[in-house]
């Protein structure tokens, strides 16, 4: 972990240097410009700067997501994206990330969560594709992978917001 690392919530005054670390981070903009549209579209569930020093070095973003099945639909939250700086990355900036929303998110009543990603480095938080495997989805593959904080659906179709 990083000496001296701030992990709060995003403030309109951050959305410039989040776009920018995003697209840093990326190396490319489609990931910052999904974080624009996310918002545009009022989908943000939660969205986290991690900051040293008042120099942001990271950003998370969870995003509604709908399961839908024969009964009503089921609120979950979607991680995308996640982004370090890429001369922070590998020092626990992500991780603290990741495990303070998942915190806030469950106290908030969320119930599930899923990430498409690496399946060598989700799995530490809880996430696993067996879990995710009875959902319906156009992303369903081995790195579709979800994280239940409590009784939520095993099954139905994920319903991602519009930006995806």
């Amino acid at each position: 972990m990083i000496r001296g690392l701030v992990i709060r919530p995003v403030e309109p005054a951050d959305h410039d240097a989040v776009r920018a670390l995003v697209a840093d981070a990326f190396g490319q903009s489609a990931e910052a410009e999904l974080v624009d549209a996310l918002r545009r579209d009022g989908d943000v569930v939660l969205e986290l700067i991690a900051t040293c020093e008042q120099e942001p070095v990271g950003h998370v973003l969870f995003s509604r997501l709908n399961v839908e099945g024969d009964g009503p639909a089921c609120a979950a939250v979607a991680l995308a994206p996640i982004a370090v700086a890429p001369d922070r990355q590998h020092s626990g900036v992500g991780a603290a990330l990741i495990e303070n929303a998942h915190h806030m998110l469950e106290e908030a009543g969320e119930t599930l969560s899923l990430v498409l990603g690496d399946t060598a480095y989700y799995p530490r938080f809880g996430y696993d594709h067996a879990r995710a495997a009875g959902f319906e989805s156009d992303y369903q593959c081995d790195a579709l992978m979800a994280h239940a904080f409590a009784d939520a659906p095993a099954g139905g179709r994920l319903v991602y917001a519009r930006a995806f």
